[in-house]
Parts: structure tokens; C-alpha cells; sequence
């Protein structure tokens, strides 16, 4: 195998497993450690890799937050069959907290249980608003025009009075890290439903699965179940198994 074959699938593994070392390259392909040093080399001098003493990393990349709008057009068939698997979750009578995230506005929007909906999604308000099964509780406080959602201490204040069978939350981030996004105020409002729940789950395409963005606002302690669209790595599968968190995955079941 020629060196720019060797590069194509050492960064096609990184992108997959965001971390290789120069063992596994001499595993994978049958090269001397020279050689696989080499090929990291080449790699860091591309701005592929940064380079780590015994193998190398992806380099880290900024994470684009889209509006919510365009978030909505992402990833819409996996974002539908992450909601309907959520939505089958809810029993007639459950009290639920649906937070403000495109993922979780596709289970509110196949939700065909009565039951009672907090949140504070504008959005999934208004969805629901029409639905005579739901009865719903919008937080009041502070707008964020951009993503839609309220935020601020009135919020987290009201929110202290719910105690709540089910939440389901939206991540822009799943890893060792816990669960993390970019908006802290979005941020503080998640956690504080987290904690008013009996049970946690987390709605996450496959693309949230080992990215850390900027704010953690829990921890994989404090999540019962992540529905995914895609089975995870070994890895990450052993890290929810670590911690106690249950997997579902809609492309299973497909």
C-alpha cells in the first residue's frame, strides 16, 4: 500500500475513532513504527492530525451552533425516528419536561399521549398547543430569538415546583465529558430539569456522539438513556455501560 492509501484510512479511522496510535497503524497495515511516524508527519504537516507522544488526535475544530431553523432541515430523518422512539416512551398521564432542542420538537411533534408537557421551547408550545391530549406548562423569561427558547432565573425558579416522571433533553455534545453545548443559559435551564426528574433521556443523532462543546451542563451520571440513530463505537458503548446508561438505537430496529 502506497503512503497516500495509508493516509486515506488513518485519517478515514480518526474521523470514526478521533484518536490512533502508531501500534494500531503497524497493526492495521503491516508497517514499522518509522513508518507510521512518518505517516503522522506527513499528516500534521497536512493539519490533519496534531500529533500526541505515542500516536495522534483529530485537531480540535470549532463547533458551529446553527439557528434553529436550519438545525430543523439537519439530519431530519434521523431527528424523526430518534422522536418517535422518545414519543413511545410516554405513558397516558406521565408529567414530562421536553426541553428546547430540534431533536426533542420531533417527539413532541408525534406525541399522541395525553399527558402533561413543560418546557421551554416556544416552539413545541405551539405544536402541542393544537394537540387536545397535551396539556402544557411554557416556562416564562427571557427570550433567545435566535434558538427559540426561554431562559433566565424565573425559569429555573418555576421549574423547582415540577417534579416530573420523564425528561427528555437534547445535547449539542455526548462524550467522557458529559453532556455539553455552546449557550450557558441553555445550559444552567437543562440541568435544572434534569434534576427534577425521575428518569433522564437524551435524544442524540450520531453526529453529537464524542464531540465536547463548550458548556457542560451534566454528567453521564445523570442520564438513564441515550437514543441514538447509530450504533456507537465499542468504545463509547463501554463508557454508557461504565456509567450505568442504556442505549437505544433506531437504526436496529430498521
Amino acid at each position: 500500500m502506497y503512503q497516500e492509501e495509508r493516509l486515506i484510512e488513518i485519517q478515514s479511522f480518526l474521523n470514526k475513532e478521533r484518536r490512533i496510535s502508531v501500534e494500531k497503524i503497524c497493526e492495521l497495515f503491516g508497517v514499522s513504527r518509522d513508518t507510521a511516524r512518518r505517516d503522522l508527519v506527513k499528516l500534521e504537516e497536512q493539519r490533519a492530525v496534531v500529533r500526541t507522544r505515542g500516536g495522534a488526535i483529530l485537531p480540535s475544530q470549532p463547533h458551529e451552533v446553527k439557528d434553529y431553523s436550519n438545525r430543523l432541515q439537519t439530519f431530519s430523518k434521523e431527528k424523526l425516528e430518534i422522536g418517535r422512539k422518545a414519543a413511545s416512551l410516554i405513558g397516558k398521564g406521565d408529567n414530562i419536561i421536553l426541553d428546547a432542542s430540534t431533536t426533542v420538537q420531533s417527539c413532541a411533534s408525534q406525541l399522541e399521549t395525553e399527558c402533561t408537557v413543560i418546557t421551554n421551547s416556544i416552539n413545541i408550545a405551539d405544536i402541542l398547543s393544537s394537540q387536545p391530549y397535551a396539556h402544557i406548562h411554557l416556562l416564562g423569561g427571557q427570550l433567545e430569538k435566535q434558538h427559540r427558547f426561554l431562559y433566565g432565573a424565573s425559569v429555573i425558579e418555576r421549574l423547582s415546583a415540577y417534579y416530573v416522571d420523564h425528561a427528555f433533553i437534547g445535547v449539542v455534545g455526548i462524550s467522557e465529558n458529559g453532556l455539553t453545548l455552546a449557550h450557558e443559559e441553555d445550559g444552567m435551564v437543562k440541568r435544572k430539569m434534569i434534576q427534577q426528574a425521575k428518569q433522564v433521556s437524551v435524544l442524540a443523532d450520531h453526529t453529537k456522539i464524542g464531540v465536547t462543546d463548550f458548556y457542560q451542563y451534566a454528567t453521564l451520571e445523570d442520564v438513564d438513556l441515550l437514543i441514538t440513530d447509530k450504533i456507537p463505537s465499542e468504545e463509547f458503548q463501554e463508557l454508557l455501560t461504565k456509567h450505568q446508561v442504556e442505549l437505544l438505537v433506531t437504526e436496529e430496529e430498521s
